[in-house]
């Protein structure tokens, strides 16, 4: 199957748009209209700008993926799909609570300052009701299909962090993740897609 090559340099420069504003808006609102991170508590000094942007990011990419997964280990008919999904949610809920540890630590309030915006990685509600309405061989390529591109995506803009976080902590944690999507891709690859 085909794999990313985008350099951390530009993931470094997506997750930068992102923060900017740059993201797609689906309420119909103009994408440069993003007000941006809201308002919060003085953050440690200790956190950058790329590191604020990833956490900010990758809590709405994690949570949005959480239905998706769900419904692959109640209807997906491949176990090994199944199995995969649930040890993702898994992990998925255990990186939600260290990542909003982390917003804490950097002052930031629990605003997610990407509502309504479908970015890349990010499980759209077209695409669960698409994943809803589908069934047997047809929901597993769903499924396959929209957990790679969340699992690239996150691994992209986690490279991303590693390259350019301050945060010692969040960098860590960036690094975890890279290695666990690396892992989960892995073994997509190996799964047969329907």
């Amino acid at each position: 199957m085909h794999r990313s090559t985008t350099p951390p340099v530009v993931a470094v420069a997506c997750l930068a748009a992102l923060l900017a504003g740059g993201c797609a808006t689906t309420n119909g609102g103009a994408p440069g209209a993003d007000p941006g991170p809201p308002a919060a508590a003085t953050p440690s000094t200790s956190f950058n700008g790329t590191d604020l942007a990833w956490v900010q990011l990758m809590i709405p990419m994690n949570e949005r993926t959480l239905p998706l997964l769900e419904l692959a280990v109640a209807r997906g008919t491949d176990p090994d799909l199944r199995r995969l999904a649930g040890e993702i949610h898994a992990a998925h809920l255990a990186e939600l609570t260290r990542l909003r540890h982390l917003r804490t630590l950097a002052g930031l309030d629990g605003t997610n300052p990407h509502e309504g915006h479908d970015m890349p990685g990010m499980v759209t509600a077209v695409q669960l009701d698409a994943l809803r309405a589908a069934t047997g061989a047809e929901f597993d390529r769903l499924f396959h299909d929209r957990l790679r591109e969340h699992v690239d995506q996150s691994a992209r803009v986690s490279r991303g962090e590693q390259e350019s976080g301050a945060d010692a902590a969040t960098v860590a944690l960036a690094g975890e993740m890279t290695r666990a999507r690396t892992t989960y891709l892995t073994r997509l690859d190996q799964l047969t897609a329907p």
